[in-house]
């Protein structure tokens, strides 16, 4: 079975016109592939034009600052990706005298790229002979060789690499790369693949034995965790407080609201320590406004039930970092996990009086 001809034979059928597919350039493949990580390609391909736009070229990214890319990124979740996209454009910047790494060992060493990304980029860019190994290579090589070893294991990655490099078409290895990663993601899919019109229908051992619905194994299960939100929304006339986020836990370098964090849902204010500034928030110093509906937040090792408390002061009072004062309309430039904004939409926070 030449799996490489047959594939790249279904891909120039079957393949999505995509911009990233376009090109050579390596520091759009580059934004392309980091955008990618974790997000489908629907949701992803206006994220890219954005950044295109906002900095097509690998020099203006590394000049801006991080609030800018990170209020670009908002929306797209695991933020860590938007800061070691900066921290990298930074690095090609200054070592790189802004011209792409072109060897897998120096694409390898930016922040943020792993092993399938440094062989998508080299082998996209450069046609570099370095076979991807994502979740859609994983899924097609262990259904079509019926491999039961679990993906997530010391073994199981070694089997799926050495495979992989081994059926790598080293003639062509940007189009082979491309064609079974479009493959996993349009044909043989994690549900309902469509079997009956699949060019290794006849070779498929997951096929022919029933394990397209176990295929690929995975031993380990992600454990999630409830966490309870309490976000104040304190306001003294046309002011409201908020905060840039620290290191150490999830939405690093954004902005919220103040934040209480209990370890069961709250429906009293009176539960809560409102110290949370400077001074202890009384009936003296404010007026309750009332609270919001409970907004569920799902990550993917944590899920967060989250509640806004409104606060009207009837006085200023005073602050400490991280906390900072700005008017209610400025909240819309500052970059703000994807929980808050869904508030601000669902409230009109940003123009309600």
């Amino acid at each position: 079975m030449d799996l490489s001809a047959q594939l790249i034979t279904w891909y120039e059928e079957n393949k999505r016109d995509l911009p990233w597919r376009n090109t050579t350039n390596p520091y759009h493949i580059w934004l392309s592939e980091i955008i990618l990580q974790q997000t489908r390609v629907d949701q992803g391909l206006s994220y890219y034009n954005k950044f295109i736009s906002h900095y097509p070229t690998v020099d203006l990214l590394a000049n801006t600052n991080e609030d800018e890319v990170l209020k670009l990124w908002q929306g797209l979740g695991y933020y860590s990706r938007a800061r070691n996209l900066h921290a990298s454009a930074k690095i090609i910047h200054t070592q790189f005298n802004n011209i792409f790494p072109s060897t897998h060992k120096e694409v390898l060493a930016l922040k943020g790229v792993g092993e399938y990304t440094a062989a998508a980029i080299t082998s996209f860019a450069y046609n570099l002979p370095f076979a991807v190994i994502d979740g859609n290579v994983y899924r097609v090589l262990s259904r079509i060789f019926g491999i039961e070893t679990a993906i997530d294991s010391s073994e199981g990655k070694n089997i799926f690499k050495n495979l992989a490099q081994e059926l790598l078409n080293t003639n062509d290895p940007s189009t082979h790369n491309q064609a079974i990663m479009e493959f996993g993601a349009l044909q043989c899919k994690p549900k309902k693949p469509n079997c009956e019109d699949c060019p290794f229908r006849l070779e498929c051992v997951a096929l022919k034995e029933d394990l397209i619905g176990t295929l690929p194994f995975k031993e380990k299960k992600i454990k999630q965790r409830n966490r309870y939100f309490n976000y104040l929304i304190i306001e003294n006339e046309n002011s409201i407080y908020i905060k840039k986020r620290g290191e150490n836990d999830i939405w690093q370098g954004l902005f919220d609201f103040p934040l209480i964090e209990t370890e069961k849902e709250i429906t009293d204010i009176s539960k809560l320590d409102l110290n949370i500034l400077n001074s202890k928030l009384s009936n003296e110093t404010y007026i309750y406004k009332g609270v919001s509906q409970e907004y569920k937040h799902i990550l993917s090792h944590q899920k967060i039930y989250a509640k806004f408390w409104r606060i009207e002061l009837k006085s200023p009072i005073k602050i400490k970092a991280p906390h900072i004062i700005i008017k209610k309309g400025e909240l819309t430039k500052y970059p703000v996990p994807k929980l808050i904004d869904n508030y601000m939409v669902t409230t009109n926070f940003s123009t309600s009086e």
